[in-house]
C-alpha cells in the first residue's frame, strides 16, 4: 500500500472515530437531559437542559459535516488523482460526501424545528447560505457533464468553488457558533476553540504535505544517491 493510500485510509478511519464520538457524546447528553421532576421549576430546568442538548448536538452535526468531513473529503479526492488505487479512494470520498450532506441536513432540520430562527445574527444567516450551497453542490454533482464536453471545465470550476466555499465558510461558522453558544449558555468555549484550531491546523498541514509529497520523496532519493 502506497504512502498516500495509507494517509487517506488513516483520514477515513479518523473520521469514523470522530462520528462515533459524536454519537456517544450525544447519547450521554440526552440521558442527562431526561432527568428531572414533575414540579414546574424542575420542568423548566428540564426544558433548559433539553435545549442545551439540542444546541450541542446541532453544533456537533454541523462541525462533523462542514468542518471535518468536507475538508477531509477534499484531501481524499486530491490524493485519488495521484494514487494508483483511485477507485478505492473515490469510494472513500463519496462515503465522506454523502455522510457530510446527511449530517448537514440533520443539523438544518434541528435548527428549523427547535430553534428561534429570527436570522438576526451572522451564525444563522451564514448557516442558511451554507445549507443552500451544499444542496446546490449536490445537484451540480448529479448533473455533471461528461468528460471532454465543452461545459466540463465550467462545471469543474463551479463545483470546486462551491466545495471550497463550504469548507472555508463552514469552519468560520463553527467559530461563530461557538461564540453564540457561549453567549447562550455562559459556558467557557476555550477548550473547544483550542481543539478545533488544532484540528484545522492538522488538516492544513496534511493538505500542504500531500501537495509536496512527491517532491519530498524525490529529495530523499536524491540525497541517498
Amino acid at each position: 500500500m502506497g504512502d498516500q493510500q495509507k494517509l487517506s485510509a488513516f483520514l477515513f478511519h479518523v473520521s469514523i472515530v470522530f462520528v462515533m464520538f459524536l454519537l456517544v457524546s450525544a447519547s450521554q447528553e440526552h440521558k442527562k437531559a431526561k432527568g428531572g421532576h414533575s414540579s414546574k421549576k424542575d420542568h423548566n430546568m428540564k426544558m433548559s437542559s433539553r435545549l442545551q442538548f439540542e444546541i450541542t448536538l446541532h453544533g456537533f452535526l454541523l462541525w462533523a459535516s462542514m468542518a471535518f468531513l468536507m475538508p477531509v473529503g477534499i484531501l481524499v479526492i486530491r490524493l485519488s488523482n495521484r494514487d494508483e488505487n483511485r477507485r478505492r479512494l473515490r469510494i472513500i470520498f463519496y462515503v465522506h460526501a454523502k455522510l457530510a450532506v446527511l449530517l448537514a441536513t440533520a443539523g438544518a432540520i434541528m435548527s428549523i424545528k427547535n430553534f428561534n430562527n429570527s436570522f438576526n445574527n451572522n451564525h444563522q444567516r451564514l448557516g442558511v447560505a451554507l445549507y443552500g450551497i451544499i444542496w446546490l453542490q449536490v445537484l451540480v454533482g448529479i448533473f455533471r457533464p461528461q468528460r471532454g464536453s465543452k461545459r466540463r471545465s465550467l462545471w469543474f470550476f463551479a463545483h470546486w468553488i462551491m466545495g471550497t466555499a463550504v469548507s472555508l465558510l463552514g469552519v468560520l461558522n463553527v467559530f461563530i457558533g461557538l461564540q453564540a453558544y457561549q453567549e447562550k449558555t455562559s459556558k467557557s468555549i476555550t477548550t473547544w476553540n483550542i481543539l478545533f484550531t488544532v484540528q484545522i491546523s492538522l488538516i492544513v498541514i496534511f493538505y500542504l504535505l500531500q501537495e509536496k509529497w512527491v517532491y519530498i520523496k524525490n529529495q530523499g532519493v536524491i540525497w541517498d544517491n
